[in-house]
């Protein structure tokens, strides 16, 4: 080799070199770090601002950015009364997540309003569909949220639980559940060959059972994504790590803590009642503050981490302060629960949205 050529390939070497050590942030971030923002556009029809740790005031978007956050969890009601959660709404919200460089998380309800295990009330429109037309509305719809939308993860149902499209699609009548949930997930598949699937149980007691009735009759699905609250699904961080692993190793399946909070006060900042208020509710070692609830999100975050095939968290409700005034009686019953604190300023529990090494 010429000493010209030789000096040049020595040149690009330690080039090369010095780019594989510069830092981690061109690594692929394959770790959900995530926030469940649904509230954020009806909180922003109030003129809210929010700030962030130093007190300046920013768009929440760019505030869990700048923390670490890279995915957005968005619910999504058939046609609610509102259009609050609606589907031009979450379009709408969907674009701007994108644009500002974060991932779009879709959990699709099936319901004009909440769903989970205690309710999975059908559309209005859907109400007098048999099991094949409610088949083909399934498909449809979802084949329209994919294309109009194309999250990048996509929950058919909420805390499907007790099924989905109550009462044809109780999981009392397994045939039909199954059925509708392969539609949902058959319109994904149709749709996009890069959105990830996910089915999402609330809680750890029954998880088991749940997806193995889910495997058995093969599900086309991608991850299995667990509600897990302290308060209503065990307080004990081991445990609930050790469940997630053996239900990540019989089912070979990604592992989500699709949603989980945790409080920072005990205190209250409207009239609404709060649902997490009192000392039993909480986790022993982690109290009530904002350092106590960013060191339990830390040891969550740190749990999930050491599960096989454990892929990441969603914090939910972060943004659902008390918007509508201290003197409102129909306000936020979690605003004990956010990242932000009575002020709008951005707790410590930020930190858990950082990227690790």
């Amino acid at each position: 080799m010429r000493p010209k050529l030789f000096l040049t390939a020595f040149f690009l070497l330690i080039i090369s070199c010095g780019k594989d050590n510069v830092s981690d942030n061109s690594s692929p971030d394959n770790f959900i770090r995530g926030a469940d923002l649904s509230y954020l556009p009806e909180i922003e029809t109030y003129s809210i601002r929010f700030y962030d740790a130093e007190g300046k005031s920013k768009d929440v978007l760019t505030i869990l950015k700048e923390a670490g956050c890279n995915t957005i969890r968005l619910r999504l009601w058939y046609a609610p009364p509102s259009n609050h959660s609606g589907f031009d709404e979450v379009l709408a919200f969907s674009e701007r997540i994108k644009n500002a460089g974060l991932k779009v998380y879709l959990t699709v309800h099936y319901s004009d309003t909440w769903a989970d295990p205690g309710k999975q009330t059908i559309p209005l429109t859907w109400q007098n569909l048999n099991i094949d037309q409610l088949k083909d509305s399934i498909y449809a719809y979802t084949y329209r949220i994919m294309t109009a939308i194309q999250p990048d993860f996509i929950s058919i149902g909420n805390e499907i639980n007790s099924g989905l499209l109550w009462d044809l699609g109780q999981i009392d009548h397994p045939a039909n559940f199954i059925a509708l949930l392969k539609e949902g997930t058959r319109a994904v598949r149709d749709a996009s060959g890069k959105t990830k699937i996910i089915i999402h149980f609330a809680g750890i007691e029954g998880s088991d059972w749940f997806f193995n009735l889910i495997s058995t009759n093969t599900v086309d699905f991608d991850i299995i994504g667990i509600s897990y609250y302290p308060f209503w699904h065990g307080k004990d961080l081991e445990s609930m790590k050790n469940a997630l692993t053996s239900l990540s190793n019989v089912s070979g399946k990604e592992i989500l803590i699709a949603e989980t909070a945790y409080p920072f006060t005990l205190g209250w900042n409207d009239w609404t009642n709060n649902i997490i208020g009192t000392a039993d509710q909480l986790v022993s070692g982690y109290p009530a503050t904002p350092q106590g609830q960013a060191s339990f999100m830390l040891a969550m975050k740190e749990a999930i981490r050491s599960v096989n095939k454990g892929i990441g968290f969603c914090y939910w409700g972060g943004e659902w302060i008390a918007f509508k005034g201290p003197q409102s009686t129909n306000g936020s019953n979690w605003e004990n629960l956010t990242l932000f604190d009575f002020d709008n300023k951005a707790l410590p529990v930020m930190s858990v949205f950082k990227k690790e090494p």
